[in-house]
């Protein structure tokens, strides 16, 4: 289990986010022991870097942002019947205004790729044609079923990420398209710094730093807490992973492939992405809302999503609806004592919706699953009272 440094549990004064929250790490060098760092507070404020990244965009000034990325777009833009640009997406709501917008805003000639969920969701695989069919190439990745059960539950086990296998090929699977295409530039819809102030995932502003996705050396390499060595044991050969590796470095330096996210240039709230999608790619929300959260469209396209950011809660004490509403907060959508109260309600709900199919996916029982999950939970956030776990600390205490 990973050990936090700091034990001083302590609540954003504007949102509801927690000083416990993980920021971006590398993800081939996850380990079971490795120590994750976590978001940073002004120790004068109590405000989350998230708000303050907020207070900084009001300051932004957004034409010029445009113009900058006009400029990168007439560096590369194509007029041989080539792509140009190379957008990873799902079908959500901000693959859908990314590639719509470089398409019709910017006139690049997008090539979409995707790699598949897990598990899709019926809305999930809706989503993704309705995106699809209203007028974008792709590629469809689906990797080895029985490779990702394994590695998913080797995350599961000792990382109690679930996710992480999916997120690493999610990140390298585009780049090596490009590659691949000969495409000098992609730009994600991801906005981290909007959701958490973290700024280590960029390098000179809107590049994605090279570290998150390349490698020197296949031995520092981990894949769900394994290391790229002893995968053998595991019945994990080294085809079977390949699809999973991060990029060589120096095939990076070679490439001068240019990896942006596009809500630097643009100003990005979640809720107009959300509206654009559904007008341009007719992006469908949940029919209900989603287990932990009271939000319908958010990361609704594979089944295993629930399991990830109720994992979240467990290590962090801070699930899916904090993320959700503290976002919420930042753009106004909702005051800070609507978020309390959401939070409290509907934060750390068990998964219970696609439960079966998770644990099927696993290859657990329910009784096992708890087993994993309460083996993570740090000692300073939890306790157990007549019988049951509960927090230590909320943000509504």
């Amino acid at each position: 289990m990973n050990t936090l440094v700091n034990e001083k549990v302590i609540f954003c004064a504007k949102c509801v986010e927690s000083n416990q929250r993980y920021v971006s790490s590398i993800a081939f060098k996850d380990k079971k022991d490795s120590y994750k760092s976590r978001a940073e507070f002004d120790k004068e404020t109590n405000i989350c870097w998230a708000c303050k990244y907020f207070e900084k965009k009001k300051k932004i000034n957004w034409k010029d942002r445009e113009k900058e990325l006009e400029e990168i777009c007439a560096k590369y833009r194509k007029n041989d019947g080539t792509y140009d640009i190379l957008i990873p997406g799902s079908g959500g709501k901000d693959s859908s205004w990314v590639a719509h917008t470089m398409k019709s805003k910017f006139n690049m000639h997008p090539l979409s790729v995707t790699w598949s969920p897990h598990m899709y969701t019926d809305i999930g695989l809706k989503n993704f044609f309705n995106w699809i069919n209203s007028g974008f190439d792709n590629y469809l990745f689906t990797p080895n079923p029985k490779v990702h059960k394994k590695l998913t539950r080797l995350a599961f086990e000792n990382l109690l990420h679930p996710f992480q296998p999916f997120s690493m090929g999610q990140m390298y699977f585009p780049i090596k398209m490009a590659l691949k295409n000969n495409i000098k530039l992609i730009i994600f819809g991801d906005a981290q710094a909007e959701n958490s102030g973290d700024d280590n995932l960029f390098k000179g502003g809107a590049q994605i730093n090279t570290q998150i996705y390349s490698y020197t050396k296949k031995e520092d390499l981990f894949f769900g807490g394994v290391n790229y060595k002893d995968l053998k044991k595991y019945d994990i050969s080294e085809f079977d992973i390949d699809p999973y590796m991060p990029i060589k470095d120096d095939i990076i330096q070679k490439s001068k492939v240019e990896i942006l996210v596009l809500p630097y240039y643009l100003n990005y709230n979640p809720q107009d992405s959300y509206y654009f999608a559904s007008e341009n790619s007719n992006f469908q929300p949940n029919p209900k809302r989603t287990d932990g959260t009271y939000s319908k469209y958010n990361s609704i396209d594979d089944k295993i999503d629930d399991i990830h950011f109720y994992t979240w809660f467990i290590k962090t004490g801070r699930g899916r609806a904090t993320y959700d509403a503290a976002l919420e907060v930042r753009n106004k959508i909702i005051d800070r004592d609507e978020a309390v109260a959401l939070v409290k309600k509907y934060d750390g709900e068990f998964p219970k919706t696609y439960i079966k199919d998770n644990l099927k996916y696993l290859g657990l029982n329910l009784e096992k699953f708890n087993e994993i999950i309460d083996k993570f939970r740090p000692q300073h956030l939890w306790e157990k009272k007549n019988g049951k776990w509960v927090l230590k600390q909320a943000v509504w205490k």
